[in-house]
């Protein structure tokens, strides 16, 4: 049977440069697209869904190679018995408050003091900074969820939010100094670096930006530091937010394709791209909410942070202004220099005499600081944190690297070992997935169930959870979100192509021998699908969206009715989704943190020890 693969990805820039790539008989047709644009997918056997980019990441799309079975049936492995379900669903318990996680600085002093000096000078030569240092880092590209090793390159988020940890409570950095250029990333990373620079504030010490190159997203990091500098020559494009969507149906029409999608769910949009010539009204919906709860947060952040009106912000951002200097004037940066002009600054500020070298340290090396240098580690209570980072599969191909995405044999490895265990009190599963194979996900559903069934287990969804990535994530006890995190996308879409009249034009042949009724429902691509098999296909999509409707209901002790009103395929932010029941808290991983020691009753104030399991 023909495949397609169907990329996209969102930015906010104007320059969009598609490239249509294909190949057609017994290859998949493979369509990368560099448009801005947006689609939900949950194909049959596979469940994916975009994250943010620049406003978006990339989603896939792909038809199955062989028809599905009971990947979604939940009838024999519920862990309550139906009359348990209703009588939880029926239940009008009281909302429950959770700890917000916001970090309360303490400045360490007396004996602790003394052993943290003592510890620094018996640290390995690799692990030293020299007092007086400002901590540099530059942060743009993409930024990846999972903890990096000393030899990897690239810019991870954990390290990242831990060296602004590090660096409040290190008696020996005065302040971070940070380049923020182009970022390749979800607006729920770009949250979690933002809330740890606003902690980091609470120390005391100074946080400067220097911004060469900057968009909406580089400056909503920007303006959560004390300062921001800029080059006469800086590239400023604060022009707003845009979303667009391309459709092949024309294209496909021209060649002889046709391909026969089935959508459930008016939202599941991704066999639009196929089928479709223009936007329907659901997918423009539910695209404009989303660039509406982006654009609208971004007006609210900026014009707090800048101490100016919402209305203000937007009417300066309509006037076009690329000129650096109008940004100054308008208070928008502190001022502008160049990199060596603002380091000279520095020098200024700390007593460094000009002729002098001022004391550096960058990302990487300070990545091998440990915490327990600085007296951050410690307490008995062991809490396990196991991050499922990309597209899901249910094993591992031969072809891909170590850290290509979720793999559901392994992730169900780690889980199981906490479970057994006695070791971890709670465990925190940081989900950053647009979502993957379903078989795989639903695997995974059933451990994390069972995980949750013997001590607390709360879900923190990164840049996107949606489709399989949701599907985790429901499994656990409370799910946590960033405002801008992708969530939901209960729905299917499946299809295949048939190649009838483009093999016709190329002079190409193919002919079929089976047996069984539908023994040909997949395998004859040179042929529509007869009246007898689309209904089959037909219902067995409608059998695997209701499976998936009714364990989300489930799980989230939601009616059936009710969640069918925000499943449909619809992707949400992460604040629409709290408050249709989807999601239970906002915040990050710091806040599932807390809600995990709220979980097992310990003080917020109690050291624990974090232990990180990843794929």
């Amino acid at each position: 049977m023909s495949k397609i693969l169907f990329f996209q990805t969102v930015h906010s820039t104007p320059r969009i440069h598609p490239r249509i790539v294909t190949s057609i008989l017994s290859k998949p047709l493979i369509i990368p697209s560099v448009s801005k644009c947006y689609s939900p997918i949950f194909p049959f056997h596979s469940i994916s869904l975009p994250a943010l980019k620049h406003h978006f990441h990339s989603p896939s799309f792909s038809f199955p190679s062989s028809f599905p079975t009971r990947a979604f049936d939940d009838s024999s492995s519920s862990i309550e018995t139906q009359n348990e379900k209703e009588e939880k669903v029926g239940e009008q318990s009281e909302i429950e408050e959770y700890p917000s996680g916001e970090m309360e600085y303490e400045k360490i002093s007396g004996w602790k003091s003394f052993v943290v000096k003592l510890k620094m000078l018996i640290a390995f030569p690799w692990q030293r900074v020299r007092k007086g240092s400002v901590l540099t880092m530059k942060l743009r590209g993409q930024i990846s969820d999972q903890l990096k090793s000393r030899f990897s390159s690239g810019l991870s988020l954990p390290q990242i939010c831990e060296n602004f940890v590090k660096a409040a409570y290190d008696p020996r950095i005065s302040g971070v100094y940070l380049h923020i250029e182009p970022l390749n990333c979800g607006w729920g990373k770009v949250e979690e670096i933002r809330r740890h620079i606003l902690n980091f504030k609470k120390s005391g010490k100074f946080i400067i930006a220097y911004t060469p190159a900057c968009g909406e997203k580089e400056f909503y990091l920007a303006c959560a530091c004390e300062e921001i500098y800029a080059p006469p020559s800086a590239y400023f494009s604060l022009y707003g937010l845009t979303v667009q969507a391309s459709f092949l149906g024309g294209v496909l029409e021209k060649i002889g394709i046709e391909p026969q999608v089935e959508r459930i769910g008016k939202y599941k949009s991704a066999g639009d791209q196929l089928t479709r010539k223009s936007m329907s009204e659901e997918n423009c919906e539910m695209l404009t909410s989303l660039l509406d709860n982006i654009y609208g947060n971004w007006l609210d952040v900026v014009s707090s942070s800048k101490g100016k009106k919402r209305e203000d912000v937007e009417h300066f951002i309509n006037e076009g202004v690329y000129e650096v200097e109008k940004l100054k004037e308008e208070g928008f940066i502190t001022n502008i220099h160049y990199d060596d002009e603002v380091i000279s600054m520095l020098k200024e500020r700390l007593g460094v005499q000009k002729d002098k070298k001022l004391s550096m340290v960058d990302y990487k090396k300070y990545s091998k600081v440990r915490k327990w240098t600085l007296g951050l580690t410690g307490g008995k209570d062991l809490i396990a944190v196991i991050r499922a980072t990309g597209s899901i599969s249910r094993v591992r191909s031969p072809l891909s690297t170590p850290s290509s995405g979720i793999v559901a044999e392994q992730i169900i490895e780690k889980i199981r070992s906490v479970r057994e265990s006695k070791r971890y009190k709670a465990v925190i599963i940081r989900i950053d997935s647009p979502g993957g194979d379903a078989l795989a996900s639903d695997l995974m559903w059933r451990e994390i169930k069972l995980l949750a069934a013997s001590k607390p287990v709360i879900a923190s969804m990164g840049d996107v959870a949606a489709s399989g990535g949701y599907y985790m994530a429901m499994a656990a006890q409370t799910i946590v979100a960033e405002n801008l995190t992708l969530t939901g996308s209960i729905g299917v879409v499946t299809g295949k192509f048939n190649l009838g009249k483009l093999y016709e034009k190329i002079g190409f042949n193919k002919e079929v021998i089976s047996r069984g009724r539908y023994a040909e429902l997949l395998a004859a691509e040179q042929r529509p699908f007869r009246p007898d098999e689309a209904e089959l296909f037909e219902k067995s999509a409608q059998n695997a969206y209701k499976q998936f409707r009714d364990k989300a209901a489930f799980s989230r002790s939601m009616p059936v009715e009710k969640m069918e009103e925000v499943a449909q395929g619809r992707v949400w932010a992460g604040k629409d989704a709290a408050s249709r029941g989807l999601v239970d808290a906002i915040g990050g991983l710091s806040q599932a943190i807390a809600i995990a020691k709220h979980k097992i009753k310990i003080p917020q104030d109690r050291p624990t020890t974090y232990f990180h399991l990843s794929e």
